[in-house]
């Protein structure tokens, strides 16, 4: 059984891969996570004690942690997902962005190679270390056109700069020390227990409690969305058979504008739940709650992936479409309301952030 050392697996995907790979039996994984506040280890409590699972909490800006990290496990490879994520905290707080992504990015890279370096030849030669990213890192897409691995960097926000920043340090530390870096670019990733500050959980638990709905701008901004389930999936298939030095986007081939996921939320807790109780706007439907506010910062237009590369090389495809996805992880939401409780009451200010 392969040793994989994975970075930010207290977190939305990196808790569904870690769920992926350990409650499989196809690996051993040691989940290296700093637990801030987005982390959350209820996901994974079902591994704890098992032989395929270690949990070791650490940052990844800690040099000297990793390296003991590494001697102590002796990893067959990385999956690096350990990353501050969310825009509008980047636009409010840009330098703990950076010094997450691009500094930890560094420590981790110069731990794996010095790890590396160390390997016997056959265990050298299967090392991989998988650094995930992100569409953004591209920038805005006009009404046409696709992302793919040949795509210029543009990236418009603190957060989407850090990971472009993350990205080429990972291709240095490939190009210049012959470490088998495979960088991968996902899109707007979804599904059941991501941290409520994000756009789907957000618009389930305001529209459960009845409360406004803020959309961005006028909500034309269009997201490609993959199931985090088919993001965890496919990140499997690269570590196993991708080739080192290369990019893959994946998305989920789901284009939708961001009035429309809300008004489908809407709708489906409409299905769920009945239309809205007592108070304002009672009797009537969720669609009635959205409340436009004023966009954010730097907002891109659109993000869509051409994912013909890692469906070619590496025979992935998305299992699901939006509609199908979008419909489980409203009822996960509605029926797992003891998961984001704690979390929406320790975090009274989830909604609107990014304004300086």
């Amino acid at each position: 059984m392969k040793t994989i050392l994975v970075t930010g697996g207290a977190g939305f995907i990196g808790g569904h891969l870690v769920r992926r790979l350990a409650g499989s039996g196809r690996a051993r994984v040691v989940n290296v996570d700093a637990m801030t506040y987005a982390a959350d280890h209820r996901l994974l409590d079902p591994l704890v004690g098992g032989a395929a699972y270690v949990f070791e909490q650490a940052d990844i800006r800690d040099g000297a942690a990793l390296t003991a990290i590494f001697e102590r496990h002796a990893p067959d490879g990385v999956i690096h997902l350990a990353a501050e994520s969310h825009v509008d905290r980047s636009i409010e707080s840009p330098a703990v962005f950076v010094e997450t992504n691009v500094l930890g990015t560094a420590r981790l890279l110069d731990a794996a190679l010095k790890y590396s370096e160390r390997l016997a030849a056959d265990k050298k030669a299967r090392f991989r270390f998988i650094h995930v990213s992100t569409d953004e890192v591209f920038g805005s897409l006009g009404a046409d056109g696709f992302f793919d691995e040949t795509t210029a960097y543009d990236p418009s926000s603190p957060y989407s700069a850090s990971k472009a920043a993350s990205d080429h340090m990972a291709r240095a530390w490939g190009r210049t020390y012959g470490l088998p870096v495979i960088v991968t670019n996902c899109s707007n990733n979804y599904g059941p227990a991501q941290f409520p500050e994000k756009l789907i959980p957000l618009m389930i638990l305001k529209a459960w409690r009845g409360e406004p709905l803020p959309v961005y701008g006028s909500g034309e901004n269009v997201r490609d969305w993959l199931h985090v389930e088919d993001h965890a999936r496919a990140l499997e298939m690269v570590f196993e058979r991708g080739k080192p030095g290369e990019t893959y986007c994946i998305g989920g081939h789901n284009e939708v504008r961001n009035l429309d996921v809300v008004h489908a939320v809407c709708d489906l807790v409409d299905q769920r739940l009945g239309a809205l109780g007592k108070g304002i706007g009672a009797g009537r439907p969720r669609r009635g709650l959205v409340s436009f506010v004023t966009d954010r910062p730097g907002h891109d237009a659109r993000y869509a992936i051409d994912a013909g590369r890692v469906g070619r090389d590496l025979g992935w495809r998305p299992a699901r479409t939006f509609e199908e996805g979008l419909a489980t992880t409203v009822d996960w939401y509605l029926v797992n309301d003891s998961w984001w409780r704690p979390l929406a009451e320790t975090h009274a200010a989830l909604g609107r952030r990014g304004l300086r």
